[in-house]
């Protein structure tokens, strides 16, 4: 299985458009290889690097295996959209407050529906896929603030 983006490739830098430096939008991903027996996808973006321990910017689950892609600026209309790192139900690009940081785009392919509700964070989504994860891919960016 494969994430990849058209804005950025991986271990690149994301453009300033995605961040707080610019519209604060997702980049496009696209997504390859899903395995076949797939119930559900998963995608965590987080920054392990952020000062007070890994900031999660972006947390949606209950995506639907068909999707090959996230548009830029959007969501899977089917998809459940937890709590980022500022308790919002909703994409935060990177700020980094110092530096260089690494941003990591984590999709799971799952082999079940999850129930949740959109008030579940990066955390506990984790702790309820364990033993669901079929197969996992990452893509990383890079940004520091100009």
């Amino acid at each position: 299985m494969k994430i990849e983006s058209f804005a950025f490739q991986n271990n690149g830098e994301i453009p300033s458009r995605f961040t707080c430096e610019g519209e604060n939008i997702n980049p496009e991903l696209l997504f390859k290889e899903v395995p076949r027996e797939t119930k559900n996808l998963a995608l965590i973006m987080d920054d392990p690097d952020a000062p007070n321990g890994t900031f999660v910017h972006w947390v949606m689950w209950n995506i639907p295996p068909k999707i090959t892609e996230i548009n830029q600026g959007s969501e899977p209309i089917d998809a459940m959209v937890g709590l980022n790192g500022v308790g919002k139900n909703e994409y935060i690009g990177p700020c980094p407050p110092n530096g260089m940081h690494h941003y990591f785009f984590k999709l799971y392919a799952l082999d079940a529906m999850i129930e949740l509700s959109k008030n579940t964070n990066a955390f506990d989504l984790k702790k309820i896929m364990e033993g669901h994860v079929i197969e996992r891919a990452e893509l990383v960016g890079l940004y520091e603030k100009k």
